[in-house]
């Protein structure tokens, strides 16, 4: 067997690593990407510069005006159902807050019914129920299919304008309904308007009554997690709802009674001329026919949202609430839902959003939300432009508020890792 010899002279040590020699810069990706970074924000920035140079030219070749002063000036027009503006009344902050209060009305109250509705449907969906399951898909398949401008046209005039409600005028008196053994009217209809009861200031203490009902509210959230601290630390029942609302009860009476009863109940009636609804909550046909439509619009894609959310939690879930012996109620309530909230919220933002920029399409039955309002002060002679630019950052707005909401209940809901 042969040996290698060693030389004791010579120095066994490994060599060093030969050294990276770093490309030239033009070669460099690190180099790159930063040059190419800056020169596409340098292409955006003066492509910018010359769309908004190019418009002030043109602007000002014309004689329109470029600046935002004019949304100080009149309006010179009046607000359907808003007696409180009238064509003098300035566009910032008068027809720009009527706007922005139709449109988060309009909103809010379609985001509602979308959500409870969707929910319903979707659950539906997957019903071992034949029928329910059947009714529930026809719905799905129906109206996700049907453009909401449609659906909105529909409500409007097949329902409202040319259908069986009667006129709003004295020869043709709107339904009325009485509440029992009163004079008072529950509701009136007609294909114009409606009206329901409300609540009315009775005394100067409203403002007061308020903020100590927000306290009752915050009163409530306490107790809410007073409870859910005793039912992890004792494992007692921790009846949050039933405690939170008694607490929200019973300091709101309190708050009533001491403010000397603020508010009072108004009764929805006919005025004189026959043509208008008086005292009550009173809405027209327009806002009616477009937050129903972009609800039930809107229902149809959360039902598949949520049936989506269902499906995608463990069958074991299930199962082991069955083993439980929950009920059908109590296994969606305590088992599935909860955990199909936190697939379902990131995909519901995106519906909230377009159900509130859908809100535009309000203009096809003339209710004066937002962009209605917008393009009514444009026809009477204001600049577009600085109009639009408004148009933008409210719909903006809106769509921040929604994303920080919904993100914020995202957070709330996600499983936090140990």
């Amino acid at each position: 067997m042969a040996s290698t010899v060693t030389d004791p002279g010579v120095s066994s040590s490994p060599r060093p690593p030969k050294q990276q020699e770093r490309p030239p810069f033009w070669r460099d990706e690190r180099i790159l990407r930063v040059v190419g970074q800056v020169v596409a924000v340098a292409a955006v920035v003066l492509l910018l510069r010359w769309l908004i140079g190019n418009l002030l030219t043109n602007l000002s070749d014309q004689g329109i005006d470029t600046g935002f002063d004019v949304v100080r000036g009149p309006t010179n027009f009046s607000i359907r159902d808003d007696p409180g503006f009238d064509d003098r009344s300035p566009l910032f902050p008068n027809m720009l807050w009527v706007g922005v209060k139709n449109t988060a009305i309009s909103a809010i109250v379609g985001i509602f019914m979308a959500v409870v509705l969707g929910t319903l449907i979707g659950i539906g969906r997957l019903s071992s129920n034949w029928l329910v399951q059947k009714l529930s898909t026809l719905y799905v398949e129906s109206l996700r299919n049907i453009p909401p401008l449609v659906l909105i046209i529909f409500f409007g005039f097949a329902v409202f304008t040319f259908g069986p409600f009667p006129a709003m005028n004295p020869s043709t008196p709107p339904w009325q309904w009485k509440v029992p053994g009163t004079d008072n009217n529950f509701a009136i209809l007609s294909n114009d308007r409606w009206g329901i009861p409300s609540l009315a200031s009775a005394n100067g203490n409203v403002t007061l009554f308020w903020l100590l009902l927000l306290g009752a509210l915050a009163l409530a959230a306490i107790v809410w997690r007073w409870r859910t601290q005793v039912n992890i630390k004792t494992g007692q029942p921790h009846r949050r709802m039933l405690f939170s609302f008694l607490s929200f009860l019973a300091l709101g009476v309190v708050a009533f009674i001491a403010t000397g009863g603020p508010l009072r109940m108004s009764w929805p009636q006919v005025s004189e001329s026959g043509r208008v609804i008086e005292n009550g909550f009173a809405t027209n046909a327009g806002y009616i026919a477009l937050t129903v439509s972009l609800g039930l619009y809107t229902a149809s894609h959360v039902a598949e949202i949520i049936r989506g959310s269902i499906l995608a939690v463990p069958k074991g879930q299930a199962e082991a609430s069955n083993a439980l012996a929950l009920s059908g109620f109590q296994r969606y309530r305590f088992v599935v839902l909860p955990q199909a909230l936190r697939i379902a919220i990131p995909p519901t933002i995106n519906q909230f959003l377009n159900l509130t920029k859908n809100t535009s399409l309000g203009t096809a039955v003339a209710f004066p939300e937002s962009t209605a309002l917008i393009k009514t002060a444009i026809g009477n002679g204001k600049p577009a432009v600085q109009l639009l630019l408004i148009l933008m950052i409210i719909y903006w707005g809106f769509s921040l508020f929604w994303s920080l909401l919904l993100n914020i209940a995202n957070r709330r809901f996600q499983l936090v890792g140990r």
